[in-house]
């Protein structure tokens, strides 16, 4: 009954100071990127306080996404040293309940942080993401905008029409490209056309293409304000070619990962993203880990802040070497399986022993 209740009131304070933590670093985020997107896009036309206020609002969810094990580190660590300078923890101690039986409400709420970061925070981060590439993508459209191609770069042969396809950023998913580029060659490979259009829409056959400038060899540019080019390609596959594994939410991965397949296209980015996503709950169980072995240790007036700074750092190469390894799966040269779990079983492994160490000798 008493190890019940010291659950619950331990579990109480881990909730109380990670909503108190995720307002304040949603506030600081919130301002930070505001004023970053203020800088980058302000000289844009048809840039407003409004337009930024909103992209950073739906940007907001995925950098949230991103600092949830800094968050989760600090709050493990804030809580343990608030209980430990007022001898709760001595208390528990005293009463015979092990660091592992008083370390469980944090571990438990760790991983609900993790759960709820995977299966509520993530779609939305990919929601807003989208959202914010097509506002980003609108703003840069504009005429009087000037900005140099960038991929992706697409090629597709529907008969006797060989088109490559450029574009200078990409939004839903893979269906619209922004400021694109067609590229017409006859079957000898010479350039026949060239088409350039503020917009380019995939529909079932065909692109539409939006306030079309077409120019051919030897001839006078001709504007018009909507073209059809005949297409092969199909809607899922651009969208698996184009689309970044970041605006996909967790519950679709596992059906692109087996759509991208179907067209023989490389899975690893998708793979390592669904993978990441897995590992949330244990990489905040991780960081919980760091936070006990620089915050368990009594101390009658202040923790030492070397040991405190050292928590700190361990828990940033941490995050440092996770998202390392993320990129080096992303690209295949390691394994999305072992690039994503290897470094949370390794700190996990690590934390546990270091409380061992220091608890059990």
């Amino acid at each position: 009954m008493i190890f019940g209740t010291l659950n619950r009131y331990f579990f109480l304070r881990y909730a109380i100071a990670t909503f108190w933590f995720f307002i304040g670093v949603t506030a600081i985020v919130f301002l930070a990127d505001f004023s970053e997107n203020a800088g980058r896009l302000s000289g844009l036309p048809g840039y407003s306080v409004g337009i930024g206020l909103l992209m950073t609002a739906v940007r907001l969810p995925l950098i949230l996404q991103q600092t949830m094990p800094f968050l989760v580190l600090f709050v493990g660590m804030t809580t343990l040293i608030a209980l430990n300078r007022r001898y709760e923890l001595v208390i528990a101690r005293a009463a015979g309940i092990s660091v592992w039986q008083f370390m469980t409400p944090f571990v438990l709420g760790a991983f609900i942080v993790g759960l709820l970061t995977m299966l509520v925070l993530n779609p939305i981060a990919a929601a807003g993401q989208r959202q914010a590439d097509a506002l980003e993508a609108e703003l840069r459209g504009d005429p009087s905008y000037h900005n140099k191609l960038s991929v992706p770069w697409l090629r597709q042969i529907a008969r006797d029409d060989d088109v490559i396809i450029g574009a200078k950023s990409v939004v839903d998913n893979g269906m619209t490209l922004m400021n694109a580029i067609f590229i017409h060659f006859n079957p000898q490979g010479d350039v026949v056309l060239r088409q350039d259009a503020t917009s380019a829409k995939l529909e079932d056959g065909y692109w539409v293409l939006n306030n079309v400038v077409e120019r051919a060899p030897g001839e006078i540019p001709a504007h018009k304000n909507s073209v059809r080019v005949r297409t092969n390609l199909k809607q899922d596959f651009v969208s698996q070619r184009l689309a970044q594994p970041e605006t996909i939410a967790f519950y679709d991965l596992s059906n692109r990962i087996q759509i991208a397949e179907s067209f023989g296209l490389s899975t690893k980015a998708l793979e390592t993203q669904f993978n990441s996503l897995l590992s949330q709950p244990f990489l905040m169980v991780a960081m919980t880990l760091i936070a006990a072995t620089v915050s368990l240790k009594f101390s009658r007036f202040n923790q030492s802040r070397s040991v405190i700074l050292g928590g700190i750092l361990a828990g940033f190469v941490l995050y440092v070497v996770n998202v390392l390894v993320k990129a080096f799966g992303s690209s295949g040269v390691v394994p999305p399986f072992v690039a994503t779990w290897i470094p949370v079983i390794v700190a996990l492994a690590l934390g546990a022993t270091i409380l061992l160490h220091q608890e059990d000798g």
